[in-house]
Parts: structure tokens; C-alpha cells; sequence
């Protein structure tokens, strides 16, 4: 059965290109420009990440080139006058990068990125030695994941434990990730827990239910007319 890929090392990509604190500007644009990617981590020493030069941080240079703004203007932008100076990697770099581990799980390297509003993370070990880098279309391998695979999961890790028989007798189909949850269900009041835990599986897009709802006692018929005015004139 294909693993699921639950930690940053499962899906960063191991050979990564890389520059030392002294490039220049030119050697950077043209690694950026050899290894089709944006960003590029700066080491030192035996291969410690000590920051990160990204587009962004070479873009300065450029268009300020023929600026024309005026002297307030340049004022509120000195960070990217002082970029548009730099002539090295250490000069341009964003430091401390921001990094992962290479056990941190995929949810944690999301999070991350998606806070400090990044497209990718640096992989190092406890002592910031680089080991690869992991980017958000890495995280969005596991959507990859085999429909048979992801069936066999949820079978296996949440209809088991929380709906098993023969209190229930629920069904699993998944299609494109998204799982659908069908059959008898005895306690219903389990459903959010169950949407909750499925959605916590690798590579599930959404989840669907279809399942009755709890069954209710049939309400008593109804007492004839006749009888109430019996009841009552009696």
C-alpha cells in the first residue's frame, strides 16, 4: 500500500541550489535564472542556513533605478533603497530564514508559510544545516494520493474505531478525494467527529455523508372525533 506522506521529508526536495553569503548580485539572478526557482537559501560554514534571497529582494535595484519620488517617499522606503545598494548575497538576504524540520509535519509547514506569507521553506536539521527545501506545490502532492489508498485509510483508521459493526454498517467510497460516507449510522451525533477525523487524512479533498437520519418511534393515531365528544358529554 502507498505511504502516506505525513512529514516535510516525505515530499521537500532534497538537491537544492544554494549560494554563499558572498555572491554577487549577478551570480545570483543567474542561479535563479539556471535552476528556475525564486528563491535561493544562503549558507555558511559546512551548509548552515543563515537567510534566504528571493526575487523580491533583487526587485529594489531595478525599480528604483529612475526613480523619481520624492524625499518623503524615499524616506518611508529606505529598507528597499538599502536592498537597492546591495551588491551580495549577505547585503540582500531576508535573516534569520524562516525554516522547517524535516519532521514537522505538512499542516505545521502550511501553517507556516502561510503566516509569514511565503512560498517556500528551507529543510534543516537541528543545528540549521540545510538538507532540502519544500514549497507549497510540495504540499500539494498529497492531493495526488490514489482514491484506493485514501479509501483503505479511512476504512481502516476511522469507520473501525468510530462506527464499527454491527452497531453501524457504514459504507466508503471515495472519487477525485472526495469521500462519501454512506450506510447506518446508530449514533448520528458521531457524524461531525467522523467528518473531522476524515478530513484529517492525506489527500482528502472533502467529505460527504450520506446517511438517515436517527429513527424515530411512530406518534400514536390519532383519537376519532366521536369518541372525544363521547368523552366529553359523559
Amino acid at each position: 500500500m502507498h505511504a502516506t506522506p505525513h512529514i516535510v521529508s516525505d515530499v521537500m526536495t532534497h538537491t537544492v541550489a544554494a549560494i554563499g553569503p558572498d555572491a554577487s548580485f549577478k551570480e545570483i539572478v543567474r542561479v535563479m535564472q539556471d535552476w528556475k526557482v525564486s528563491a535561493l537559501p544562503v549558507l555558511a560554514g559546512e551548509g548552515r542556513v543563515v537567510g534566504i534571497v528571493s526575487e523580491a529582494d533583487l526587485l529594489p535595484k531595478e525599480e528604483l533605478r529612475d526613480s523619481d519620488s520624492d524625499r518623503y517617499t524615499q524616506l518611508r522606503r529606505l529598507p528597499d533603497l538599502a536592498k537597492a545598494g546591495a551588491m551580495t548575497a549577505g547585503e540582500l538576504m531576508t535573516s534569520p530564514a524562516l525554516t522547517a524540520r524535516a519532521n514537522a509535519t505538512l499542516a505545521q509547514a502550511a501553517r507556516t508559510m502561510a503566516q509569514a506569507k511565503v512560498k517556500r521553506l528551507p529543510v534543516v536539521d537541528d543545528v540549521g544545516i540545510l538538507q532540502g527545501i519544500v514549497s507549497r506545490a510540495d504540499l500539494l502532492k498529497v492531493f495526488l494520493r490514489e482514491d484506493e489508498d485514501i479509501e483503505e485509510e479511512v476504512r481502516r483508521e476511522v469507520v473501525s474505531y468510530l462506527l464499527p459493526t454491527p452497531t453501524s454498517s457504514a459504507r466508503v467510497a471515495v472519487r477525485d478525494g472526495v469521500v462519501t460516507l454512506s450506510g447506518r449510522v446508530r449514533d448520528t451525533s458521531l457524524i461531525p467527529v467522523a467528518a473531522r477525523l476524515i478530513r484529517a487524512v492525506e489527500g482528502v479533498v472533502d467529505v460527504q455523508f450520506d446517511v438517515p437520519g436517527p429513527s424515530r418511534p411512530p406518534e400514536p393515531p390519532p383519537v376519532p372525533a366521536s369518541h372525544s365528544e363521547d368523552a366529553s358529554s359523559s
